[in-house]
């Protein structure tokens, strides 16, 4: 595809963000605290089922943790819902059909100590995005890239700080020079852009002796790290492409490994869903 054929493919629509729908087979049955690893196994695996090498190194996609009604004991979340849901987006909607089509054509799948059933898809509305919008984090911001025999990537930074906004700045711009859609002109033009959290939440988090940032597993290459990830509501002031990029890829880092996925705060999740089904013409053969 030519540069200026993505430029207006991207600009047409903000992408795809669907809802996977699981069936939970043992319900009680429990996930660690942070599975987002374990999440990220099981697209890579679906990923290399299949015959499309472009997709195997495939970044540009993003999803949540895997929602559901839990209990927490010692073991982590125990999962009680007959039905479970993983979130995901992507620019891409042929790469969205090509791994449903992998998953789908399994009766089951295992997660940690799950067992569940792929049962169906639902695709969120894409919303209005404008230069100034609240977001919430339905998985962690990563900040740092960690460096082996390195804690660096464990380091609090706080949220109302310029670093914290720089360090996304930097990872969403790499991102968007990397995905080629957009021209040198337009990247320089995207200078704005300011993380203001939610200042209340984090002073009645701390009030609570709650965390809104916490240290979670991540694997690259086969190497365990670990990574501080922060989980805050936040205005994100940004271009309105910004704003779209981040929305369907995800902010910060490691994005392609479940970190860093946006909703629109005050938005009723309910009521912004169509069924979503397997087109087979996008799927390559």
């Amino acid at each position: 595809m030519e540069f200026w054929g993505a430029v207006v493919f991207y600009q047409k629509y903000v992408g795809v963000r669907i809802r996977i729908i699981f069936k939970l087979k043992n319900r009680g049955a429990n996930l660690p605290f942070h599975h987002q690893f374990l999440l990220a196994q099981l697209v890579k695996g679906m990923l290399l089922r299949g015959n499309h090498p472009e997709f195997k190194d495939y970044s540009f996609y993003n999803f949540s943790g895997l929602k559901g009604q839990t209990k927490i004991s010692r073991n982590g979340l125990h999962y009680y819902s007959s039905k479970v849901t993983l979130v995901l987006s992507s620019p891409n909607e042929e790469f969205v059909q090509y791994l449903l089509s992998q998953l789908f054509s399994l009766s089951q799948v295992e997660l940690g100590n799950l067992m569940l059933v792929p049962e169906s898809v639902e695709k969120e509305h894409t919303p209005e995005i404008t230069e100034e919008t609240k977001f919430i984090c339905i998985s962690p911001l990563v900040l740092i890239n960690p460096d082996l025999y390195d804690n660096s990537g464990k380091r609090f930074i706080g949220p109302e700080t310029d670093e914290f906004s720089d360090l996304l700045y930097e990872s969403t711009m790499l991102r968007m020079e990397e995905s080629g859609w957009y021209s040198s002109e337009q990247i320089e033009s995207f200078f704005k852009f300011q993380v203001v959290p939610d200042y209340g939440y984090l002073r009645k988090i701390t009030e609570s002796q709650k965390k809104f940032a916490r240290i979670y597993p991540v694997y690259d290459q086969d190497v365990k790290y670990e990574v501080r990830g922060y989980t805050f509501p936040f205005t994100l002031y940004a271009a309105k492409e910004v704003q779209e990029f981040v929305f369907t890829c995800g902010l910060g880092r490691f994005t392609h490994k479940g970190f860093g996925m946006l909703d629109l705060a005050n938005q009723d999740p309910s009521a912004r869903t169509i069924q979503y089904e397997i087109n087979p013409e996008l799927v390559k053969a």
